[in-house]
Parts: structure tokens; C-alpha cells; sequence
């Protein structure tokens, strides 16, 4: 089979993957908003039965929600082994093949630290399950991005692509926040304790909430949620406040990114995609404040899990999409010239190092011809026999 850079089918089928882990990271979101996590106290089977055999009738309450997860987690898995097949079959690009073995592996291990999860009920596992999430659902989306003709357009036009010289630093500085922001949501929501902080745009009717023993026993004895939550500590008051903190670096730094896109010959589709994700972000915090004042309704926190997960990925792809290493890395990509110079100056500059070499070595040659030809008449000229 011939491998290629043009790829229709498989193109639609990465995006159908990418999709489908969307949905997934939903669905898990619904498991721990519903505190569900061990409503199937049992993996890799599911009350005993196999996973795909357990009767529907006894999908009620929780174990809907987690042994539905489960389904679509086992059929995320089989999708991803068929991309990193039909990559190796038929793709061209070394590295985007090695990048399917990286997704695999990813969703393989994601598997097994959800079952891990269950069988040792290890609620820290759970964050460590959430942030790897993210990065697959990452990793997948790139793949479909590499083997689409957006990505073919980019690479043709990225020696004619100039940004402002902080726009790069700043979109990978605003995706890096966002990971850091969603492993924070992840330790809040892992923690199993309701809202450390009940109120916003205030903490506890402060701008800095209290967090002394005294202050933290009086809260736990006024708590009336009907959902049983763990108390709570001030370690997560502080992770609550920290998720606060972050999320105002993050709406700032991609506000810059927004505002930057547009100082440079840039393309139309990056610069309506930065704005793009700068309203996924906005609607993220609002979704942030909501779920604070709707006192963590399942389905609120459930949204703002995958939202989340959306800004992450239009980050990562964002930085992808502009960043010259990583055009170069694709191996596609003429090399992007100096700041200030046009392609045909710099083509130019690196003509003339090599056109001054040649005249050098051919003068040189000519020279030594011509000190060949003159030894014998010396020799003649001053020799004494020829006196």
C-alpha cells in the first residue's frame, strides 16, 4: 500500500475520534458531578457480568452514568487503534505515525487508571485520570489537524506568516495556564467535598477568606448540603482560591493573544480562531461563576469540565498552527526566512556564499594551469645546458 500526505477519509475519521473523546470526557464529567465514580465497585467487569453483556435493566442511578462511561471509554479505545493502524498503513510522515503510537498508549493507560481507580478506591487517581483525559483529547485533535488540508495550507503560507514577536510566547503560556487550571478543577472536583468556597465573586464575604481551625470547624458545622460531602480543609479553600487566581491570568493572557493576532500578516482563519477561543473562554468563567451560584449542579460542572477541555484544545492547536518548529518539524515547510527579509532575498543570501566559492576554486585552477605551462620555458630560459 502506498503511503501519502493526502488522506480524506482518514482525515473525517481522526476528527470523528477527536469527537467522540469529547463526548467521553462529557460522560465523565457526568460521573463524578453525580458522584458515581464507584457506583460499579468492580472493573473489568461490571457487577460481575462482562462490561458489554451487564443487562440494561440494571442501569439505574449511578451505575447509568459509570457503566455508560465505561462504553464509550472502550469504544474510544477501539477507534484509537484503528488511527494508529490505518496511520501506519498509510501515512507518509514518520512522526505523525509515532504520534498515533503516543495516542494509543495514552488511551491504554487511561484505561487502566480508571480501572485502578475502582479496584484500589483511590480517589487521587482520579486527578491523575482527568489531566491525562485532557492531554489525549489534545493529542488526538493535533492528529486530525496534521492530516487535514488546513494544516497543508498552513505549512505552504508559514515563510509569508509574521505575528507579533510575543504572540507565540503568549499562546503557549495562555495553554500551559489552562492545563494548570484544569488540574486544579480536577483536585476540587476529586476531592469529593462540595464547594470549599459557596460564594462569588466573594469568599465567604470577603476578598480573602479566613481559613484558621476555628474559622473551618464553624464551617462544617453550618454546612446543610443534602448531598453527603466530605468536610472540608483549608488545603482546598486554598485550591479554590488558586482555581479563582488562575482563571483571572488565563481570561488576561488570552485577551493579549486576541488583541496581538491581528499586528502581523496573519491569515483571516487564525485570527478568527484566537477570538474564537478567547469566547470560549469568556463562557467558560461565566460557566465557572454559575456553577458556584447553582451550589455545583451536576449538570453545570459537568459543561464546565468540557468546556474546559474545548479551550484547552483550541490552545494547543492554535500554538501548533503558528509555532515554526513546529512547521519545520513537518517536514514540509521551506525554511522560514530571517525577520525582514522576503523568501527570494533570503533564497538569494544563500546563494552567494556558494557562487563565491565556485570563482574562487575556478581561478585557482586556472592559476595552477597556468604555472604548469610555465616551468619548461624557465627551466630553458635560465638552465646552463641550454646557454
Amino acid at each position: 500500500m502506498r503511503r501519502t500526505t493526502e488522506h480524506g477519509p482518514l482525515t473525517w475519521f481522526a476528527v470523528f475520534t477527536a469527537v467522540a473523546t469529547f463526548c467521553l470526557i462529557g460522560v465523565g464529567g457526568l460521573v463524578t458531578s453525580h458522584e458515581a465514580g464507584m457506583a460499579v465497585p468492580d472493573w473489568p467487569t461490571s457487577y460481575g457480568y462482562n462490561m458489554f453483556l451487564f443487562p440494561v435493566s440494571k442501569w439505574v442511578g449511578g451505575i447509568f452514568y459509570e457503566h455508560t462511561h465505561r462504553l464509550v471509554a472502550s469504544g474510544v479505545g477501539l477507534l484509537t487503534t484503528i488511527l494508529m493502524v490505518s496511520l501506519w498503513l498509510k501515512e507518509e510522515r514518520r512522526w505523525l505515525r509515532w504520534l498515533g503510537v503516543v495516542a494509543f498508549l495514552a488511551v491504554v493507560g487511561q484505561g487502566v487508571l480508571g480501572g485502578l481507580r475502582v479496584t484500589l478506591y483511590k480517589q487521587e487517581l482520579g486527578i491523575f485520570h482527568a489531566a491525562l483525559a485532557q492531554a489525549f483529547f489534545l493529542c488526538v485533535s493535533s492528529i486530525a489537524l496534521f492530516l487535514s488540508r488546513t494544516w497543508q495550507r498552513l505549512v505552504a503560507a508559514g515563510p509569508s506568516i509574521q505575528f507579533h514577536p510575543a504572540f507565540r510566547a503568549l499562546v503557549l503560556g495562555a495553554t500551559t495556564l489552562i492545563f494548570l487550571q484544569l488540574l486544579l478543577g480536577a483536585t476540587m472536583r476529586h476531592q469529593h467535598a462540595g464547594l470549599a468556597v459557596p460564594d462569588f465573586p466573594l469568599a465567604y464575604g470577603k476578598l480573602w477568606p479566613r481559613t484558621d481551625a476555628a474559622f473551618i470547624e464553624e464551617v462544617n458545622r453550618q454546612r446543610t448540603d443534602y448531598r453527603d460531602y466530605q468536610p472540608i480543609t483549608a488545603t482546598q479553600i486554598y485550591v479554590h482560591m488558586a482555581h479563582r487566581l488562575n482563571a483571572i491570568l488565563v481570561l488576561a493572557a488570552v485577551a493579549a493573544c486576541a488583541l496581538l493576532v491581528g499586528q502581523g500578516e496573519t491569515t483571516s482563519r487564525i485570527t478568527r480562531f484566537t477570538r474564537t477561543w478567547l469566547f470560549v473562554i469568556l463562557a467558560q468563567a461565566l460557566l465557572g461563576a454559575y456553577t458556584v451560584w447553582s451550589n455545583k449542579a451536576a449538570d453545570v460542572a459537568t459543561a464546565h469540565v468540557a468546556l474546559g477541555a474545548v479551550s484547552l484544545v483550541c490552545g494547543g492547536l492554535l500554538f501548533i498552527s503558528t509555532a515554526p518548529i513546529a512547521l519545520h518539524w513537518a517536514g514540509q515547510a521551506p525554511r522560514l526566512s530571517r525577520a525582514g527579509a522576503s523568501p527570494a532575498a533570503e533564497k538569494s543570501r544563500e546563494e552567494e556564499p556558494s557562487i563565491h566559492l565556485e570563482e574562487v576554486t575556478n581561478a585557482r585552477r586556472g592559476a595552477g594551469r597556468d604555472k604548469r605551462g610555465a616551468c619548461p620555458t624557465q627551466q630553458r630560459a635560465g638552465s646552463p645546458v641550454a646557454t
